[in-house]
């Protein structure tokens, strides 16, 4: 059986003033989390997780601070925490209605400092499989999140050559 992989790196410390208490939390739960100075380094050896398990005291005190922010993960988690048990001391909360890109977007939006965010991703996989492998760089502003496969890149260099060979 093969193992798929995608560790993921996002280069740029983000300030921890840039980010809701809420982003926080959740990030460092979809990446493994570094303190980096006033930032967080965001990293993940075999990809982000989408399924985190949150204490839902600590997620319901960042919910409470970040109601006055323009974040759109804010309103997903409140959706989310009204479909779990009430008494439990941890929530598990599926990711993957809301990506952590979108989460990244919406401290760009609103930061001072950051004008984007990069973030890369690599392929692999534990048996050497053609589809194993490759990788992905990001590219997320405040209007945009950019994305190019390295799949997409060596298609664009083949017809670059199909083009000089025809014409």
């Amino acid at each position: 059986m093969a193992d798929y992989f995608s560790p993921t790196v996002i280069p740029e410390i983000i300030p921890n003033s840039d980010m809701t208490k809420l982003e926080l939390l959740l990030l460092s739960q979809m990446f493994d989390a570094d303190s980096d100075g006033d930032g967080t380094y965001f990293h993940s050896w075999q990809g982000p997780s989408d399924l985190i398990l949150v204490n839902r005291a600590e997620l319901t005190a960042a919910l409470d601070v970040a109601r006055g922010s323009d974040s759109q993960v804010r309103n997903y988690v409140e959706q989310k925490l009204k479909n779990g048990a009430a008494d439990d001391t941890f929530v598990e909360l599926d990711m993957s209605g809301l990506s952590w890109e979108v989460i990244l977007q919406d401290i760009v939006r609103r930061s001072a400092k950051l004008r984007y965010i990069t973030v890369m991703t690599a392929f692999t996989c534990s048996k050497m499989r053609a589809d194993g492998f490759g990788g992905m760089a990001l590219f997320i502003t405040a209007e945009a999140i950019k994305a190019c496969l390295t799949t997409e890149f060596l298609s664009d260099c083949l017809a670059y050559i199909a083009g000089q060979e025809g014409g």
